[in-house]
């Protein structure tokens, strides 16, 4: 741990004035961190000034640390030939997406054989793990070879620079040192272009299109402005903002700004919560809780079939799916696919409508045996190294190649409830 030095003011802020400061004084880290646990009141304590040396002091020694961690990823990389598989033992380990595990194997492993100077910062608690993907992801198109030259050049340009400095300076380095290459990489980037769909809280999302050729997004979001400003007249109580988000996904559900087209989605929701009796959160497959209101705009939509879900209520795990809808055929597929949710390997929010489900049994009809899975994660169970082993109710246990053993099963849909203490208080409260 480093060693931060506090220097005291005579006098106390008028904000703290009944409470003394720390005497003049070096404090190390370690010590300050033991301290905080036995008096949280320390850090009222600390003048302003002494605060900030402990942020700017603890930031570096995190930039330390992940920069410990890197090294020991690369190594496991140089020692495992599936980046894929790795990240999805990292994102176990670490309780993190597939996606941010291979992003960080992917630094590591640039860092570690392509900027070594880069890696030196970090080491030296000058730039963190984020800062430091800046140069990582800005140099994954160059060689080996360009890519040191570019280490090179940012050397001295990164300590006190914040991610979009670094961002830019990355770009400009590697466009003079390979300008043709850059040139490509358009090209490849273009080819690369997708539709993203990222959930966050309460019942919102982002939606975007990466990697579009800036004319034709540009053409886009001036027809999206366009169509707003002409419908923002005077009985109009939606921001611009709001007009182009709603008519950006109008033109994308229906192509003429009209009615939304059809979708599936798995909504759970309890019945008491549907009726407007109590404001429970309900849960959308791939995406995660929602707000009451939401829910229930979405299942008294025209098109929404309700099913009834029966769970055990001492565990609220799914045990029956009911049979009325509008096409009357339930089978276990369909049971595993309603009861899980999600691909069952955990932190993997792929919807289970989107997956396959496969069974580990003698049987194809038993739905405690029968998960379901991803493509990705499909491949994975396939692979010798990883042990997959279906216990009982359906419950995963996952052993990966370092030995890590993770059990998990579809989180209940509602929380367990107790036995009843007398015989028939479970019938009278049903």
């Amino acid at each position: 741990m480093r060693i931060v030095t506090f220097m005291s003011n005579s006098t106390a802020s008028a904000d703290h004035a009944d409470e003394p400061n720390l005497p003049n004084e070096t404090v190390d880290l370690s010590l300050l961190l033991r301290a905080m646990h036995a008096d949280l009141g320390i850090f009222r304590r600390l003048r302003p000034e002494q605060l900030m040396a402990v942020i700017k002091e603890s930031s570096a020694e995190i930039a330390r640390l992940q920069a410990l961690q890197l090294h020991c990823l690369a190594g496991m990389r140089r020692r495992r030939s599936d980046a894929r598989e790795l990240a999805s033992e990292l994102a176990l380990t670490l309780h993190i997406t597939d996606n941010r595990a291979g992003a960080m194997i992917v630094a590591a492993e640039a860092l570690a054989e392509r900027l070594p100077r880069t890696f030196r910062l970090m080491d030296r608690g000058q730039l963190d793990m984020y800062r430091a993907m800046k140069v990582t992801d800005g140099t994954s198109w160059l060689s080996d070879h360009n890519a040191r030259i570019v280490d090179v050049l940012l050397e001295n340009r990164l300590a006190n620079k914040n991610p979009t400095q670094i961002r830019r300076a990355t770009a400009y380095a590697a466009m003079k040192i390979d300008s043709a290459g850059a040139t490509n990489r358009t090209s490849q980037r273009r080819a690369e272009r997708r539709v993203v769909l990222h959930h966050q809280a309460e019942g919102i999302s982002q939606l975007s299109v990466d990697n579009t050729s800036t004319d034709k997004a540009n053409a886009a979001y001036s027809r999206i402005d366009r169509i707003a400003r002409a419908l923002k007249n005077g009985d109009e109580k939606r921001t611009l903002d709001q007009l182009r988000a709603d008519v950006a996904l109008d033109l994308l559900l229906s192509g003429k700004g009209g009615a939304a087209g059809k979708v599936e989605v798995f909504l759970y929701l309890d019945l008491e919560t549907y009726l407007g009796l109590n404001d429970n959160p309900a849960e959308l497959a791939g995406h995660g809780h929602i707000p009451a209101e939401l829910a229930r705009h979405i299942a008294t939509g025209p098109d929404t079939t309700l099913r009834r879900v029966i769970t055990d209520p001492l565990t609220g795990q799914v045990i029956e799916v009911g049979k009325f809808r509008y096409r009357p055929s339930v089978d276990v597929e369909e049971f595993v696919r309603v009861r899980d949710r999600e691909c069952r390997q955990p932190g993997c929010p792929r919807p289970a409508q989107n997956c396959v489900t496969e069974s580990t049994g003698s049987s194809a009809t038993d739905a405690d045996s029968t998960l379901s899975y991803c493509i990705r994660h499909r491949r994975l169970k396939d692979r010798a190294d990883w042990q997959y082993q279906v216990l009982g109710d359906g419950r995963l246990a996952i052993t990966t190649p370092t030995g890590q053993k993770v059990e998990a099963m579809p989180p209940p849909l509602h929380e367990p409830r107790p036995r009843p203490e007398h015989p028939g208080e479970e019938r009278l409260g049903a």
